[in-house]
């Protein structure tokens, strides 16, 4: 232990650095949250056993492991998502800088090698997960996450944990997570992969463990490779994108705000490589950013704001079309179809069948000029029969298991199971034939999912119009191509992106038309 550092890898109250210049710097190195600064990394290896008496062991977890082990309790117990309850965790509980940034790496990290992990644990806990109670397994995983992936030195991965387990869990279970990470923390994290690895009984179950996703999860994924065109050995790629953390991407709306003010006011931001509404944050808070707090500005993956504006770009907008959003909340889609359709007289309905999602939606488009969007608690899959013809564009933003966004819900992942599948699909084509029955005669339908899976995508749109014949499938392509230039597309007609390929969500879209 240096000179200035307390047993919890933090510098201890009053210790000067080693250059005397930065005052959360240890003479060792490390930073507040007992990570090794610089290029330097941790072997993965426990520190040698120190001298420290039994009064100084630390009797509890310090405020952000205690966080991030609190948010992975609520996502177990409440199904909540921990994109949007962590942050207004961590403000309340005043956890704010490095030890906010320290938080959120260990949770979403958790969460989305929880498989990979959850393989470790088997293996050096000599037991089944089945027969670790679910605190205690938390609490393992969070320790396995800070000894394998993160720049934690050792021996405060294993004492802050146990620390944290002596008051979540009782002394006699925090002696077997002391036990555990001491065995996981013997070999490094290359060690750890490369012998799962070799145990793996084929290719689909080493991807699936290496990338921490279910085996179903793999085998969709691959498929939807090859549905697009593209080259299956792409997978490995797709998936270790979905385990790196996204950046913060904001929409600016057109006629509420201006993209280039959004950027000459916030501090390192870039464009968007594709839709010319988009403002990358390197990081931090979006609400501090100007206009977010207004909903001139929102935070909205620049696939989501893409296929959404590949909609209006499909043809001309003619002045006083109404359009309809039959799948609206949260809103991001409906506030950005609301500020344009603003700009051409235009009347935007949104419908949520969920009450509270309806409130989002009314959050979400409080900016757009009154009178633009009218916002409804309704089923969707009933506004066909009871407007048929009425609208101009449709969008159709289906309910899916939201495998495209296994970046941002990591979660995600280890909640659905192909079992979901057989009831989304009836739901999607239902929607889908609701909004093909509300267009005019003439008139759009995109249908979205924040989804690649072939189930969810292709098969919806060509089962529902092997039941019609008075519906046309377009090139979606080029109505991207409209919006974002010369970005990389599949093979058509639908667009499916990709986080590998264009750093975005992978959203889908199909483009179909109503005959007139």
């Amino acid at each position: 232990m240096s000179a200035g550092e307390g047993g919890d890898g933090r510098p201890r109250r009053g210790a000067r650095s080693g250059s005397g210049s930065d005052s959360d710097r240890s003479a060792s190195g490390r930073d507040r949250a007992g990570r090794q600064r610089g290029p330097a990394r941790s072997s993965g290896r426990p520190a040698p056993r120190t001298a420290q008496a039994p009064a100084q062991r630390r009797r509890g977890g310090d405020p952000a492991r205690t966080a991030a082990f609190d948010l992975l309790r609520q996502v177990a117990d409440s199904d909540a998502y921990a994109n949007l309850v962590l942050p207004p965790l961590l403000r309340e509980r005043r956890i704010v800088g490095r030890d906010a940034a320290f938080a959120t790496e260990l949770t979403y990290g958790t969460l989305r090698l929880r498989g990979r992990h959850d393989a470790v644990i088997a293996v050096a806990a000599s037991r089944s997960l089945e027969s670790i109670d679910p605190p205690v397994l938390d609490l393992l995983r969070l320790g396995v996450h800070q000894l394998l992936a993160m720049r934690v030195p050792a021996h405060a991965a294993v004492s802050e944990t146990v620390g944290l387990a002596r008051t979540a869990v009782g002394t006699g279970a925090s002696q077997f997570v002391n036990a555990v990470l001491r065995k996981v923390g013997a070999s490094t994290a290359e060690e750890w992969l490369a012998r799962l690895a070799d145990e793996a009984p084929d290719e689909v179950a080493r991807l699936a463990v290496v990338h921490s996703h279910p085996a179903w999860v793999v085998r969709a994924m691959r498929q939807a490779l090859v549905t697009d065109g593209r080259d299956v050995a792409e997978l490995a790629e797709l998936l270790a994108a979905d385990n790196a953390a996204p950046a913060v991407t904001l929409v600016a709306r057109p006629g509420l705000a201006d993209r280039a003010d959004v950027l000459a006011g916030t501090r390192d931001a870039r464009p968007g490589r594709w839709a010319p509404t988009a403002v990358v944050l390197p990081g931090g808070d979006p609400v501090s950013v100007a206009g977010v707090r207004e909903a001139r500005v929102g935070v909205q993956d620049e696939g989501s704001q893409l296929v959404a504006l590949a909609l209006v770009a499909a043809e001309p907008v003619r002045d006083g079309e109404r359009w309809l959003d039959l799948c609206a909340g949260p809103g991001g889609k409906t506030a950005l179809l609301g500020a344009v359709a603003a700009q051409h007289g235009g009347h935007v309905v949104a419908t949520e069948v969920q009450p509270h999602r309806a409130e989002l939606v009314r959050r979400s488009t409080s900016a757009v000029p009154p009178g633009t969007v009218t916002v409804r608690s309704a089923d969707g899959r009933d506004v066909g029969a009871e407007e048929p013809g009425a609208y101009d564009r449709v969008l159709v933003d289906a309910p899916c298991t939201g495998l495209g966004a296994l970046r941002r819900r990591p979660e995600a992942r280890w909640r659905r199971s192909s079992a979901d599948l057989p009831d989304l699909g009836r739901l999607q084509r239902e929607l889908l034939a609701s909004a093909l029955d509300a267009v005019r005669p003439g008139g759009l339908v995109a249908y979205v999912t924040c989804s690649p899976h072939v189930a969810e995508t292709r098969l919806v749109v060509d089962d529902v119009l092997r039941r019609r014949d008075d519906v046309e499938q377009l090139d979606a392509r080029e109505a991207v191509r409209a919006v974002a230039g010369d970005i990389p597309l599949g093979e058509g007609p639908a667009v499916q992106l990709w986080p590998h390929v264009h750093g975005t969500d992978a959203m889908h879209l199909a483009l179909l038309r109503r005959r007139a």
